[in-house]
């Protein structure tokens, strides 16, 4: 049985209102109590009475590195390289990490931030806070030491978990070597040797491999390049502009840095090139510091400028070089900027050339027409240049879009509607759309642009028709139709009547307008801008384009016919020593394709002949003074001949064929009727009739039957249109001409009555 004395008693009454106080909340202070235990909890209170207080555990170091990744790259006479590092700070507050000893280091930073760092001699201590895992990027350097046939470098290695290490090594090298740690692959391809390996952590390894030369000096000297320099000169308004595309071969060696030497008087504006890493100028020589000195081939785009006077000047320029090079050669182009007269003069090497001749990645560099190529190759002491002597002119303004001709066409309905078509017979450079201002009221119905059906387009001025068209890029005249239709006012028993046609913004060489109207209206007309056709065949103005010399003189080789086609003016504004006509059957229809000769009582032995045109107009002219001859002959009719005196003054004949054998022929002699190119009256002084005065302008006849553009556009309206309208089917044509129209409209004014 356990004695219990009444000092443990007292001990373990004290244990027990110490945990009874921690397990309940604190009451007001109350008198001793009496507690009962059992032996098993006596004993496990008093064990735990006797136990001394327990202590904190301290990590045994402040901070570890668990591993470290090292990518090395070694060019020309240096190594680089930059380090990931990873591993723990164990202990709170900052800790002091060991990174590297005897190494350089460029740059430390720690999440993109910078580390704080110590060196200590030849170690470097980074600070970092704890605890927790941190991740460093160490940027590392060191020069190489060349020994004859080896370099080698020294690679420091954290004193880290694993250190693994990968050495970009230039040249293909099967012999790489680690004082310590071991080579766990090697491959070689691109002129590179990649080497992977796991190194001893916390020490220095020596990395060397064989090589040819015996330092770094030594390849440089070894380097040899050659250049292609390809320039472009563009002589623009106020400046001259330069554009050098240089292409550096390497033959031999690995050019860390490659010269250039600019002209003199340009300012540097841009160098680029894919393998270009910097650029440094000392006054006319730009230093090209190249990423991959291994490369055999380089590529730089020099851009430079200089001003000049502005207007014609004279510039005596040079292009720019490569120094150093084995051999180099260019080309040069030049191209101006406007209108300009160029004169190059080359100097001694340079040769001119065509410029189909200059490679297609010169050419492709130009923006204008070129104007001027050379081809130089530079060698000893030779400079290459130019003198180049610009003559500008002043800018002229170019149609962008022009219409030979318009050929409208217009059916007049009894109510008064009216369904134009406009054919226009385009010359197009570069013009879209025609701006055209229909009358009021119209509205177009169809567009064709070459045969192929458009839409119209509805600007806030005006209409626009479109005169190219997807896939379509015109080489040559083509057409441009448009149909609208104008509701007017319908016909009275009597009234006045005016016609427009719609103004166009491109010139119009003529414009030839026919005008339908129905049999139950007779129109006469009235006014307007434009002259009528029946006018036209009776004024003789000079050919327009349409007409065509038909036969010209035989015999003697001398051509004095005149365009058989065109148009004649009254008698008073003939021309002196012309004779003209007009040659019918007996019905009074015009025979187109009679041959009319000419003969002379001075030039017996010389015939000319001309053939009627479709009207059976002819004209002869420079006729010489003296008994003439003309002969009208045609298959089918008789032949008639006239006599007459001729003394160069202006002489209208017409002929009237009956139908009859080729063999038979009428001769008429008589003398010339007198002209009075003052007063244009005629004095007949002969009584046979087949001499005709010219009739007057007045007493021409006036309507036509319709043409065939008149019953195309029935037919269209008929079937083919989207809108209804009951076109006249018989009726009379009236046929309008006029010349030149610059973006005006064309008005016609008739009066009518009902028949």
């Amino acid at each position: 049985m356990t004695r219990l004395t009444t000092t443990t008693l007292a001990a373990a009454f004290a244990a027990m209102a110490n945990m009874a106080a921690a397990q309940q909340p604190l009451r007001p202070v109350e008198s001793p109590r009496t507690v009962t235990l059992s032996v098993t909890e006596y004993n496990r209170l008093i064990d735990l009475a006797g136990r001394p207080p327990q202590t904190s555990t301290a990590a045994p170091v402040a901070a570890v590195l668990s591993s470290a990744d090292l990518r090395v790259r070694v060019d020309r006479d240096t190594a680089h390289g930059a380090f990931s590092v990873v591993g723990d700070v164990l202990r709170p507050g900052v800790a002091r990490v060991n990174l590297l000893a005897g190494a350089t280091l460029v740059d430390a930073t720690a999440g993109g931030r910078p580390l704080p760092l110590v060196a200590e001699g030849e170690a470097h201590t980074a600070l970092l806070p704890g605890p927790g895992p941190f991740a460093l990027t160490l940027e590392w350097g060191a020069p190489l030491t060349f020994t004859p046939g080896r370099a080698s470098f020294a690679l420091p290695a954290p004193p880290a978990g694993t250190v693994r290490a990968t050495i970009d090594l230039p040249g293909e090298q099967a012999d790489v070597h680690l004082s310590s740690g071991l080579v766990t692959r090697r491959t070689a391809a691109g002129g590179r040797t990649v080497v992977e390996a796991t190194l001893t952590p916390g020490s220095a390894t020596e990395v060397w491999w064989s090589m040819r030369d015996s330092a770094p000096t030594a390849a440089a000297r070894e380097a040899r390049t050659v250049a292609d320099v390809m320039t472009l000169v563009t002589l623009g308004d106020s400046d001259v502009r330069m554009v050098a595309l240089i292409d550096v071969t390497v033959v031999q060696g690995e050019p860390r840095t490659i010269d250039i030497q600019l002209p003199a008087g340009y300012e540097l504006t841009s160098i680029a090139g894919g393998s270009l890493e910097k650029s440094d100028q000392n006054g006319s020589t730009v230093t090209l510091t190249v990423g991959e000195p291994a490369a055999r081939r380089h590529q730089f785009l020099v851009s430079l400028e200089r001003p000049h006077a502005g207007g014609s000047f004279a510039l005596d320029t040079g292009f720019v070089s490569v120094s150093d090079v084995q051999r180099e050669r260019g080309e040069v182009a030049v191209e101006g900027i406007g209108t300009l007269e160029l004169t190059a003069a080359d100097r001694d090497g340079m040769h001119r050339i065509d410029v189909r001749e200059l490679l297609p990645a010169l050419q492709s560099l130009a923006r204008q027409p070129l104007l001027s190529a050379f081809r130089y190759q530079r060698t000893g002491g030779m400079v290459p240049g130019l003198t180049l002597e610009a003559k500008r002119f002043a800018d002229a303004g170019v149609l962008a879009a022009f219409a030979e001709r318009a050929t409208a066409t217009t059916l007049i309905t009894a109510e008064g509607r009216a369904l134009t078509e406009v054919v226009l017979t385009l010359q197009n450079r570069a013009q879209s759309f025609l701006k055209v201002s229909l009358p009021a009221g119209a509205s177009i119905v169809s567009v064709e642009v070459a045969g192929e059906a458009a839409k119209p387009v509805l600007g806030a001025d005006g209409v626009r028709v479109p005169l190219l068209r997807p896939g379509f890029r015109p080489h040559g005249p083509y057409s441009v139709s448009f149909v609208y239709l104008h509701a007017g006012t319908p016909f009275a028993r009597k009234g006045n009547l005016e016609m427009t046609l719609p103004k166009m913004d491109v010139p119009v060489g003529e414009v030839e307008w026919e005008v339908f109207a129905p049999e139950s209206y007779s129109l006469r007309t009235t006014g307007g801008n434009a002259v009528e056709q029946t006018v036209l065949d009776h004024v003789y103005i000079p050919a327009r384009g349409r007409s065509h010399l038909v036969a010209g003189g035989v015999s003697g080789g001398v051509t004095d016919a005149v365009a058989p086609g065109a148009p004649f003016s009254a008698i008073a504004e003939g021309v002196a020593g012309e004779i003209r006509g007009r040659i019918a059957d007996t019905s009074g229809a015009s025979l187109p394709g009679v041959t009319v000769e000419l003969s002379t009582a001075q030039l017996p032995n010389s015939m000319r002949s001309v053939v009627s045109d479709a009207r059976g107009i002819f004209a002869i002219a420079n006729v010489p003074a003296g008994r003439v001859t003309l002969t009208a002959t045609l298959t089918g009719f008789q032949t008639v001949r006239r006599e007459f005196s001729f003394d160069q003054k202006p002489l209208s004949v017409n002929f009237t064929l009956r139908v009859g054998q080729v063999a038979e022929s009428v001769t008429v002699s008589a003398e010339r009727p007198l002209i009075d190119t003052q007063s244009a009256t005629q004095t007949v002084r002969f009584g046979n009739d087949d001499f005709e005065p010219r009739k007057s302008v007045e007493s021409a006849p006036r309507f036509v039957p319709p043409s065939q553009n008149v019953i195309n556009l029935q037919k269209r309206a008929a079937g083919v249109l989207p809108v209804r309208v009951d076109v006249p089917r018989a009726g009379t044509s009236f046929k309008f001409a006029r010349p030149l129209v610059v973006d005006q409209e064309t008005v016609i004014g008739f009066r009518y009555k009902r028949r």
